[in-house]
Formats: C-alpha cells, sequence, structure tokens
C-alpha cells in the first residue's frame, strides 16, 4: 500500500454531513481510524416504504457514504481526489423501527484503487441487513 496520510475525525466527518444527504438521513458518525469508518442512523417513517420497511436506497446510501468517507482515513500520498466507480450491496434483512449501525473497512488499498466493503446491521441486535462493497478510483493531478 503506498503511503497514506489520515485527513479526518468523527467531529470533522459529523460536520461534512450537515445540510447535506447524511444529515437528512440522520447519519452519525462514532468512530473514525485508519481503514475504518462507522455510523448510525435511526428508521424514521420518512425513511420506511410504503411496504413498511427500511428503504433499501437509504441503507445503500450511508454505506457508500462511509465508505467515500473512509477514504480520507488512508489518503494516499499525492491524490487530489477520488470517485466511485462501482457499488454492489445484498440485502439479507430489514427494519421497521429502530436503529441501522453500518462499518465501513478498507479492503485494499492500492495507489489508484481503493476497495471498500461495509455492512448494516440493527444496532440493538447485531444482526447483518445488508453486505456493500465498492470501489474507488483514486484521482491525481495532471
Amino acid at each position: 500500500m503506498p503511503a497514506t496520510t489520515n485527513h479526518t475525525t468523527v467531529e470533522k466527518l459529523n460536520h461534512a454531513n450537515l445540510g447535506k444527504l447524511p444529515e437528512h438521513i440522520g447519519l452519525t458518525i462514532t468512530e473514525v481510524e485508519d481503514g475504518r469508518v462507522v455510523g448510525r442512523f435511526p428508521v424514521r417513517p420518512d425513511l420506511v416504504a410504503h411496504t413498511g420497511f427500511l428503504l433499501a436506497g437509504s441503507v445503500l446510501s450511508i454505506a457508500d457514504i462511509l465508505c467515500a468517507y473512509g477514504v480520507s482515513t488512508v489518503w494516499p500520498e499525492g491524490a487530489s481526489g477520488f470517485t466511485t466507480a462501482e457499488v454492489k450491496c445484498n440485502f439479507v434483512g430489514t427494519l421497521r423501527e429502530g436503529l441501522v449501525e453500518v462499518e465501513a473497512k478498507l479492503l485494499h488499498g492500492g495507489r489508484t484503487t481503493q476497495v471498500w466493503d461495509a455492512w448494516a446491521r440493527n444496532a440493538e441486535s447485531g444482526k447483518l441487513m445488508a453486505a456493500f462493497r465498492c470501489t474507488q478510483v483514486i484521482l491525481y493531478p495532471r
């Protein structure tokens, strides 16, 4: 893995949420370390589909956001940005109420790509709700 620098904290990421989709969904970042970010969000009526269950898109969005935030915990030296190239999510459960906890972890941290995994769980029971993987392309100045 190339030399990396951590450019963030729990406080910085919670501040980054303000006025954006993460704040609307109710995301609170709870842990940040090199290659790992954890956050939680509540199941609220506006995040529940007509079926009575949590909208899959809210889980997918939070997993993607936490993986993107994770890039800033292992920022490759000389990089100027990044972009998501691919995402995949398998849903194995859902909630009608409660709290969702999502953990994102770096699987591969190369010079030009990072691969991140995230798991959404029922915060109370720990039961897996979704497994997510994404690839981030690391950008460099030309």
